[in-house]
């Protein structure tokens, strides 16, 4: 049940969504025409239990190169199918009803056998999920397109799709021009409110604005501890603290959340080149991954899930970034409050900072850098201190200067 719980909040990562080229396929009928064409783009993220009893996030893409047996068109009825990986595929169900169509289904299914994403995994299992697309009463003489996100949740399955285009019944053997626009994609028209016209009078009001609602400010989060081992009798391997907020513009809202630590389940690996922190909380999933080339380290990916206020999920992440850089064996701090832009729709917050995901030694951090705000820091009293000293040294100069001439005026009176 905790599993559940704390996968309600996960995210399929991607920019990353993860940028990726999308996964295109031409399914063809019995006479080899063109009868169902498809190009998406899909990642995925899966909950699954370790050999010791750990919960862990598997995050991956839809890959380009898939294999697209077990698709099929018919009179009434077509499917997409897609296999990739070892033993994993992702098909979607289309009906035909009149001139218009629509998705019935899309399972997802994801083997447990295959270490590379499912590292020490405890199942070897092949698992199902079902959900059902928003796709519907598209015309048979156009294709559904839909550059937006879609979000699909079910059990310990998070599935993002977006840069989808669809055309599940061609008659003639050629993809139609004409797009189905999903309503995501449609541009927002203001609603224009019905007028009323006062009667004239001779009183003069003054104009009131309507009144704003300050955005929500929170207090600064706790900041917390968290370590990865690579098992339960090693030292640790990853070592990170800090006070963490998120920030998510969805719409007109803007909406942000503090890290609790003290609710918050810590999860990761730690590898040669590459290592990654997963913390599970109550609103939200979020995923650092730290990489090196042997003598500096680096974030190179976030990916967030969040479980807004409105009840909607959201999911944001980036994994190009180049943050937190310091020398491999050493560790990098902060301890001012960033603020980083991870995507346009997310900003990341962290304050008492220190981060060591590399070579760490005897389980405590090793010498740190301080970023370059910190820096900054130190350098405004230093050069206060600087421009003191000078003003000193101007000021005895002035007096010595000064009581010369004085003793010299002196000589020649007397």
């Amino acid at each position: 049940m905790f599993r559940h719980a704390a996968f309600a909040l996960l995210f399929a990562f991607g920019c990353v969504i993860h940028l990726s080229r999308g996964a295109e396929v031409n399914v063809t009928d019995k006479d080899g025409k063109l009868c169902l064409y498809a190009n998406v783009m899909l990642n995925f993220s899966v909950s699954y239990e370790t050999s010791e009893n750990k919960t862990m996030l598997a995050y991956f893409d839809l890959p380009s190169d898939v294999m697209f047996n077990g698709s099929k068109c018919d009179n009434t009825t077509s499917i997409l199918k897609l296999n990739f990986g070892a033993g994993h595929s992702w098909s979607m169900n289309f009906t035909l009803n009149g001139s218009t169509y629509q998705a019935d289904s899309i399972t997802f299914s994801y083997n447990l056998n295959d270490s590379t994403i499912f590292p020490n995994s405890s199942l070897t299992d092949t698992l199902s999920v079902n959900v059902r697309p928003h796709i519907t009463d598209v015309s048979t003489d156009t294709s559904y397109s839909c550059k937006s996100k879609e979000t699909f949740q079910s059990d310990s399955v998070i599935q993002t799709l977006w840069n989808v285009l669809i055309q599940a019944f061609i008659s003639n053997g050629t993809q139609s021009k004409n797009l189905t626009s999903c309503s995501a994609d449609l541009p927002s028209t203001p609603t224009a409110s019905p007028t009323t016209v006062a009667p004239v009078t001779n009183t003069t009001t003054a104009s009131t604005p309507a009144p704003t609602t300050p955005a929500p400010t929170l207090p600064t989060p706790t900041t917390g501890k968290f370590t990865i081992k690579p098992d339960v009798n090693s030292t640790a391997c990853l070592l990170a603290n800090f006070a963490l907020r998120i920030g998510v513009q969805h719409g007109e809202k803007y909406q942000e959340i503090n890290l609790d630590p003290n609710v918050t389940t810590v999860s990761g690996s730690c590898g040669v080149n590459t290592s990654e922190l997963v913390l599970v909380s109550n609103g939200m999933t979020i995923a650092l991954t730290f990489t090196n080339d042997t003598k500096k380290f680096h974030l190179q990916a976030v990916n967030v899930t969040a479980n807004l206020s409105s009840g909607l999920v959201v999911s944001e992440a980036n994994n190009s970034l180049s943050l937190w850089e310091a020398s491999v064996g050493s560790s990098y701090m902060c301890n001012k409050e960033q603020n980083f832009t991870i995507t346009s729709l997310l900003n990341l917050f962290t304050f008492n900072l220190q981060v060591q995901p590399f070579a760490v030694n005897k389980g405590v951090f090793s010498t740190a850098e301080d970023c370059q705000t910190d820096s900054e820091n130190f350098l405004v009293p230093i050069a206060v201190g600087v421009a003191l000293l000078v003003l000193i040294l101007i000021v005895l100069l002035a007096y010595f200067i000064g009581r010369k001439r004085n003793m010299a005026s002196g000589y020649e009176s007397f």
